[in-house]
């Protein structure tokens, strides 16, 4: 994960918008000047925005440049979430107080900011009951989440059972 720049010599445009790590603005000068000004303060002349017209660069420290790149991408990566999918499963004959403890952990899931896929798990001959049926024992465990969310999915008849995706509002 290595940063590519162009630093001093290697830098090849003409006329360079130029600026200092303290904010000064030296508007647009030639590479010579550029490089010359640097030199004088002892630091480096760095190519900071390549497609720009002219190009941006900036008088500063290269290692200090690198530092400062690295800490802005480390700080991207940790601000970065992914979603996971949790997957919960319930049966026809779940009791009530499970499906409460259910319902608590998919509540948790949702304000985390997970997808949460709820799985009706169907045996034998409730495989063939009634959809409406099916689907209303399903949404017995849903009337007891306490977060507010929408249905990612509809309901999805599958060979095990029935499913549902939902997830935060």
């Amino acid at each position: 994960m290595s940063i590519r720049v162009k630093i001093n010599h290697h830098i090849k445009a003409a006329q360079l918008r130029v600026i200092t790590d303290d904010g000064t603005n030296f508007g647009v000068i030639s590479l010579e000047t550029a490089l010359t000004e640097a030199q004088n303060r002892g630091l480096d002349l760095i190519e900071i925005s390549p497609a720009a017209v002219p190009p941006v660069a900036k008088i500063m420290d290269y290692g200090k440049y690198l530092y400062d790149e690295k800490k802005k991408q480390k700080t991207a990566k940790s601000k970065t979430h992914t979603t996971e999918v949790k997957i919960i499963q319930v049966k026809i004959g779940t009791g009530d107080h499970d499906l409460e403890l259910k319902a608590k952990k998919v509540s948790e899931w949702l304000s985390e900011g997970n997808r949460v896929k709820i799985d009706l798990f169907l045996v034998g001959r409730s495989k063939y009951m009634d959809m409406n049926f099916l689907k209303e024992r399903l949404e017995r465990i849903l009337k007891l989440v306490t977060v507010e969310y929408k249905m990612a999915q509809e309901v999805i008849k599958g060979p095990k059972g029935l499913t549902i995706y939902i997830e935060k509002k």
